[in-house]
């Protein structure tokens, strides 16, 4: 006969449909916890096993040091007591003594103790089985229950023993939920938290859809037709993209199926959601024809460009161009979803108007000596239309062939000039530091607005290789991303107080005193102040300013602070400073002797060749010192497009 304990046990494990281990650790804990209770060892650090064997019989036991008489019976034991289970036990040695006590000689307070540890594990246990049985779920569709609705979220129970979140974004717009509903949904994702497994559920996400396919297509399940990618607007209209992998094997037909059968299983499972299946095409042009259905599509024209997205112009006849588009450009947005290209739709009567508008510019000025005839047919053509008079089929067929000619030019002509700022790049990236390509963009600190205008470029190498290439080309793309006027500026200002991870190690080889450092600042902020006069930088050192000056002409000095100078003498000063020297930093700098140029060793340049634009180091310029009488390197420090513009430094460079 079964004992109360065994009886017990088993019927936790069948209730919790935990594993028998996990049930037995739990009361082994219980049962440490329950035993230092009642023996009142809460702060004791004496070490404190269970076990419990296969009848179902616990046993505690205590740590205890072997001793030849005993003091205290609770952390002692004798030698010959503890050779009866260990032999080889000598007198210091600490051992695992089995205590003479079971669970029905706890107190009340110990038993309390040893319930809530037991159930406390089993919450812990239930939660991180429920966790890794959904964490593989995750990506899969369940069937969930609706168990409460609110305008935000929805909450379901899975399986009768997890709770899901919904939220609005991941609802299907037009359907509505009640309470005790049976709902089909897609584990988006799972994590671990203190009150169990937070999962993440949604009717919305494309993967919903291709895991649909996948249970009503079998081809799609066993590996013979693939989905290759997926357009979706969630209770609207979907695109799916499907190849054979297998010859002979009809990818569209199969995710059809018989009269429409599968197909429309899947519209029912998704609240009427139209779906479009097209076979994928390798060939872009062909793709994006196939994705645009049900419209027809007269011509398709590739542009790539190095840092823009890939665009597409198609032109389609008069009568299929609000089919091509769909209603509010669903079409069109799904088509460009689908295929990832940019999608411009135009029809063959915009397109030959705006490449007539055009014709004497080049390229399309070529169409005037090659094809004489076709453009002075498009003209009439257009010219009949504007009456209102009626187009023959054969005329639209010639508008059609010089919209065509004449878009196939343009093209040609981008792809000619992509091709040769791509060369241009090429050229210039072995001249950029490869430290460079490993910093992100935003190690610059530039704003917002420049970030996300730059797009594509995601690190310092590849600005500063656009930035050498082709400025113009850069400041364009800014600002048709609506970067602002100063974007340009504000980036090679960024650029040239830069400094690469190489050059800040030798830096630290050559450090500077923290006073100097806060006597530029002072400097610039005073600069700032007086920013109506003009002014030149001059650096104080720690010097003795004694040294360099003799008592004599101490006396002659002006003072520092004049109380209020006249214009005239301001006037006067600024000529006689430009006439003794003028900054290095200025362009006009003929007057100055080649002396004055402060010129580094082979092994700094080296060093710091990488920072500036084609291996140039701007981290320093030079300045003239009126108290020491020569000219100094000052270093540039960092600043910000919102210090420069304050400064005003947009031209100090």
């Amino acid at each position: 006969m079964k004992s109360d304990f065994v009886l017990a046990f088993n019927e936790i494990v069948e209730a919790r449909s935990l594993p028998k281990e996990v049930v037995i650790e739990a009361i082994e804990q219980a049962l440490v916890s329950a035993y230092r209770r009642d023996a009142n060892l809460s702060s004791s650090q004496q070490k404190i096993e269970a076990h419990i064997d296969a009848a179902g019989v616990p046993q505690i036991l205590l740590e205890k040091e072997v001793v030849e008489s005993i003091t205290d019976s609770n952390t002692e034991v004798l030698l010959e007591e503890a050779r009866q289970l260990y032999p080889e036990a000598k007198v210091g040695d600490m051992v695992m003594m089995p205590v003479q006590t079971t669970g029905r000689n706890f107190g009340r307070i110990a038993a309390q103790t040893a319930k809530q540890v037991i159930l406390q594990r089993i919450r812990e246990a239930e939660r991180e089985t429920l966790y890794e049985e959904f964490i593989e779920r995750e990506g899969d569709l369940v069937t969930g229950t609706v168990q409460s609705v609110s305008p935000a979220s929805i909450t379901l129970t899975l399986l009768g023993r997890a709770e899901a979140i919904m939220p609005r974004a991941h609802q299907i717009p037009r359907e509505r939920y009640k309470q005790h509903d049976k709902v089909r949904v897609y584990v988006v994702e799972v994590n671990k938290s203190t009150r169990g497994p937070q999962i993440l559920v949604s009717r919305a996400h494309k993967d919903m859809l291709r895991r649909l396919f996948e249970y009503e297509v079998p081809e799609v399940y066993n590996g013979q037709v693939e989905i290759k990618s997926i357009a979706r607007e969630p209770g609207y209209r979907s695109k799916v993209a499907v190849h054979a992998l297998q010859e002979g094997i009809d990818p569209v037909g199969a995710c059809v199926g018989m009269r429409g059968m599968r197909i429309q299983n899947i519209i029912s499972e998704l609240s009427g959601e139209k779906i479009d299946v097209i076979e994928w095409d390798p060939d872009p042009r062909r793709f994006i024809e196939k994705a645009l259905s049900p419209a027809r599509v007269a011509g398709v024209f590739l542009h790539e460009e190095v840092d823009q997205i890939r665009t597409a112009t198609v032109i389609v006849p008069e009568d299929q161009l609000s089919q091509a588009i769909g209603r509010e450009g669903q079409n069109a947005r799904l088509a460009a979803k689908l295929t990832g290209w940019r999608i411009d739709i135009k029809s063959v009567t915009e397109t030959a108007r705006e490449n007539l508008a055009n014709i004497e510019q080049p390229p399309l000025s070529r169409l005037l000596q090659d094809s004489p005839k076709l453009v002075e047919e498009a003209k009439r053509i257009l010219a009949k239309k504007d009456e209102d008079r009626a187009v023959m089929p054969e005329e639209y067929s010639t508008l059609t062939e010089f919209a065509l000619l004449s878009e196939e030019l343009k093209t040609t002509h981008l792809s000619r000039a992509a091709e040769e700022r791509l060369a241009m790049l090429e050229a210039v990236r072995p001249l950029v530091p490869s430290a460079a390509f490993e910093m992100p963009i935003e190690s610059l600190e530039l704003a917002d607005d420049i970030v996300r205008a730059l797009g594509r470029i995601d690190n310092v190498g590849e600005l500063m290789i656009r930035v050498l290439a082709d400025e113009d080309y850069l400041a364009a793309v800014l600002k048709a991303n609506n970067a602002g006027d100063d974007a340009l500026e504000a980036i090679k200002y960024a650029l040239d107080d830069l400094v690469l991870p190489e050059i800040m190690e030798t830096d630290e080889a050559e450090p500077e005193s923290d006073v100097e450092a806060d006597v530029e600042v002072q400097a610039e902020a005073e600069i700032a102040d007086v920013a109506p006069v003009e002014t030149e930088d001059v650096e104080v050192e720690d010097a003795d300013i004694e040294s360099f000056i003799d008592d004599s002409e101490l006396e002659t000095l002006p003072p520092a602070f004049p109380e209020e100078p006249f214009e005239a003498d301001i006037a006067d000063k600024k000529s006689k400073k430009k006439q003794k020297s003028r900054k290095p930093v200025v362009p006009e700098y003929d007057e100055l002797d080649e002396d004055l140029w402060l010129e580094e060793d082979d092994e700094e340049l080296d060093s710091r060749k990488g920072k500036k634009k084609g291996g140039k180091s701007k981290k320093r310029h030079l300045v003239y010192d009126e108290d020491l009488g020569e000219m100094i390197a000052k270093r540039r420090r960092k600043g910000s497009r919102r210090r420069r513009d304050d400064m005003g430094f947009d031209d100090f460079d």
